[in-house]
């Protein structure tokens, strides 16, 4: 075997794009091993443990792209390295048809399209908030898909959008649907009339995807990012609700959230018994129980969220479920899988790329069964990998340690379908779930539509035959999986809702005064969406694809991709 490598100085490419050279190189060229990635200190390091870091890749600079590979002769080697310079010519190709204009920084963008009205960020974390600043300052809304962003930087930025009369969503804002331009992980839903906040993105699209199987629609799902109820204040939270009063489309509330601050949770109940609306609160929690208030309703799980909404909008009786199936068809099924399994099969292991779902689960097993949840989507997982949405290999490698586990009754994942994300996640799971059904049951959910670039029926489908039992939600799976490991019996849980009287100030059945922020925003929401798009070229491949009117900048990080002469010079440009 030879090793071989090519550095292109100067030459950007962001991680995803980088993920899909490096698949089609595996796909396409016979190699033994093929790696694309910047000349970080951190990515030489693991070149080096690969045994691909030759003297070329060791004196690259960190805005210098490494593409190493491993085969069994220097011709083979060298058919890999001149896929990759077609790899790249062909899909920046593709980019600059698609989108207006690929220009290299911010204020040339909007340039090209100076009514651009949102950024759209997914640049590194280390990097994220000058970008974000840059974009406030120039009037733009943000939508801040990057993680790792200190929480004082989301607390300032999230400040100084608010005195701009703007919009910041996130850090770490998965996905959001304004005005029916669908952004980040977002998916193909109907639009309608219900607007939602949440601080959660695979959250959001449960809840989003669940209408839309139950026949409504959507004004605008604004993601805020997961810290915002809780270190955040729930700043953006409220600015969001204060625009959805505002919105005339937004007819039905619904909040989504992991447990806030008790301060935030008391703030949120009050604003949307303030605005008059029908409104559902999710905010998710362990003292959580379903209660109804007039018109707002409290639940415990995101498919009562659903349906609670669905509720309010037809003005039916509502009460939470823990099966949409006949609990029989349900108790068959769990039969069947537990006669499978041996005595000392008795846990459950949950492996989630959807940080809400592996809550939800969590929150719902954790009074009845033996179960381990994860969420690999979490901060300590995707530093210097892909999030499991984009990239299944670290999620496979967990699900085959679990293969070999000899107490697993059950394996519990999630599939999550949309925009940006794989194209076939459920195919990239599939192997490993064979493997592991061989010995436990293997139990999931599919979040997504028919509309969906994936395919709703082809996901199931495909889990299916490997072996899943798919259920129709996230919660209804954490509960199948509880009555396999342990017989949970969930008919003798009390489900109804209780009914609550306020006891706060706001006043009932009139709608609150719009704020003057809230005015602005949802101006901003009224119009259409025209998105500069800085990071993941993916993003605006698909806007361009939908007719949203995108420009994407050919981004790469400044100062020679040193942070902190990177901050020092933010720090010279503010004053």
């Amino acid at each position: 075997m030879i090793v071989a490598s090519v550095v292109r100085p100067s030459f950007y490419r962001d991680s995803l794009t980088l993920l899909r050279l490096s698949r089609e190189l595996k796909d396409r060229v016979d190699v033994d091993e093929v790696t694309a990635l910047m000349g970080t200190p951190a990515n030489k390091q693991l070149l080096a443990a690969a045994g691909l870091l030759t003297p070329e890749g060791d004196r690259a600079g960190p805005n210098d792209l490494v593409i190493a590979v491993r085969a069994r002769n220097s011709v083979e080697a060298q058919s890999a390295l001149a896929r990759a310079e077609a790899f790249f010519t062909e899909s920046r190709r593709a980019l600059a048809t698609a989108v207006r204009a690929m220009p290299r920084t911010l204020d040339g963008a909007l340039r090209h399209m100076p009514a651009a009205n949102l950024a759209l960020i997914s640049v590194p974390g280390a990097w994220a908030a000058a970008e974000a600043r840059s974009a406030l300052r120039r009037g733009l809304h943000v939508m801040l898909f990057s993680d790792n962003v200190p929480v004082a930087d989301e607390v300032a930025l999230k400040r100084e959008a608010l005195d701009a009369g703007c919009l910041l969503m996130g850090p770490d804002c998965g996905t959001a649907i304004l005005n029916g331009a669908a952004l980040g992980f977002a998916n193909a839903v109907p639009r309608g009339a219900v607007g939602l906040v949440a601080a959660s993105g695979t959250g959001l699209q449960q809840v989003v995807t669940l209408l839309a199987s139950l026949g409504e629609g959507v004004s605008h799902a604004i993601g805020v990012g997961g810290r915002d109820t809780t270190a955040a204040g729930g700043l953006m939270t409220l600015a969001a609700l204060d625009a959805l009063a505002a919105d005339s489309a937004t007819e039905t509330l619904v909040v989504v959230a992991k447990p806030p601050l008790p301060e935030v949770r008391e703030r949120i109940e009050a604003r949307v018994r303030e605005i008059g609306k029908p409104g559902v609160l999710a905010l998710l929690g362990g003292e959580v129980a379903p209660a109804r208030d007039g018109d707002v309703i409290t639940v415990a799980t995101l498919e009562d969220a659903a349906h609670a909404a669905v509720a309010l909008r037809r003005r039916l009786a509502w009460a939470p479920t823990a099966f949409t199936a006949p609990y029989e068809e349900i108790e068959n099924r769990a039969r069947g899988l537990r006669a499978r399994l041996g005595a000392e099969r008795g846990r459950i292991l949950g492996l989630y790329a959807g940080g809400t779902l592996a809550h939800e689960a969590s929150l719902i097993l954790q009074p009845a069964a033996r179960a381990e949840i994860v969420d690999l989507g979490a901060d300590e997982y995707t530093v210097g990998r892909p999030h499991p949405m984009l990239d299944s290999s670290f999620r496979v490698q967990k699900i085959e340690e679990a293969a070999r586990s000899a107490d697993l009754a059950v394996l519990l994942l999630d599939v999550v379908l949309g925009y940006g994300v794989a194209p076939d996640p459920a195919g990239d799971l599939a192997g490993a779930i064979t493997r592991v059904a061989r010995s436990a049951a293997v139990v999931t959910s599919v979040v997504g539509t028919p509309e969906d670039p994936q395919g709703y029926a082809a996901q199931v489908e495909r889990l299916e035959a490997a072996g899943a039992w798919v259920l129709p939600s996230n919660a209804q799976a954490a509960r199948a999986a509880a009555v396999v490991a342990s017989q949970t019996d969930w008919r003798s849980l009390r489900l109804e809702p209780r009914e609550t009287g306020w006891s706060g100030q706001a006043s009932r059945g009139t709608m609150a005064p719009v704020t003057e922020r809230g005015g602005r925003i949802a101006a901003f929401l009224g119009s259409e969406v025209r998105v500069v798009n800085l990071g993941l070229e993916v993003f605006a491949l698909d806007l361009a694809r939908r007719g949203v009117p995108v420009v994407h900048v050919a981004w790469s990080p400044p100062a020679g991709g040193d942070p902190r002469l990177a901050r020092l010079l933010a720090q010279l440009a503010d004053t």
